[in-house]
């Protein structure tokens, strides 16, 4: 349910943004919105508390955001709280925001590897991508996973290229158990 509140609702956001010619400013709304909601996390309470009236509701989104953000995103959080889907709004504008990125052709690399990449080699990873791939831009995501020994894991979207030493142990002995079981069965 909750990915069919944060398609329809994102979509629809989506579409107003692009015929309204808006797509940045309401990408950065909605970027504003989520970090506003992460860092109250009582406002998420407060909407979705069964006791406190929809009128209520609807009163405190004014009060918050109205001013602040356009009239649009007012008016869809003002949807969703009617629908009883506010738990949903941050799906909505995280769905949103990777179809604005998917339009732009901007994707989100994670980059695991051993030990902290320097710049060159963080470069040298995002032209690699940039020629191997149809985006024009990256969001790019690195983290250290000591655990992976050597080499690199990267993952854009559902995508996952696996070049550690611990994955190419890991086939190895996988590769040798096989051997080793067909050695055995021959033996029989």
């Amino acid at each position: 349910m909750a990915k069919l509140v944060s398609k329809t609702y994102g979509d629809a956001l989506f579409e107003v943004a692009r015929e309204a010619d808006q797509i940045a400013d309401f990408y950065e709304e909605a970027k504003g919105i989520l970090r506003v909601l992460k860092e109250n996390e009582e406002i998420i309470r407060l909407m979705t508390h069964p006791q406190i009236a929809k009128e209520d509701k609807l009163a405190s989104l004014e009060e918050i955001f109205s001013g602040r953000v356009s009239a649009e995103m007012v008016g869809l959080m003002r949807m969703i709280a009617k629908k009883d889907h506010f738990g949903e709004v941050r799906d909505v504008f995280v769905y949103f925001m990777n179809v604005v990125k998917e339009y732009r052709h901007i994707g989100t690399v994670y980059v695991t590897s051993a030990m902290d990449l320097s710049d060159a080699q963080k470069s040298a990873i995002e032209k690699k991508l940039l020629e191997t791939t149809e985006y024009v831009e990256f969001e790019m995501h690195y983290k250290t996973a000591p655990s992976l020994i050597g080499g690199l894991v990267i993952r854009i979207g559902d995508r996952v290229v696996d070049s550690s030493i611990r994955t190419k142990l890991n086939t190895l002995s996988s590769e040798l158990m096989k051997i080793q079981l067909k050695v055995g069965e021959c033996a029989s």
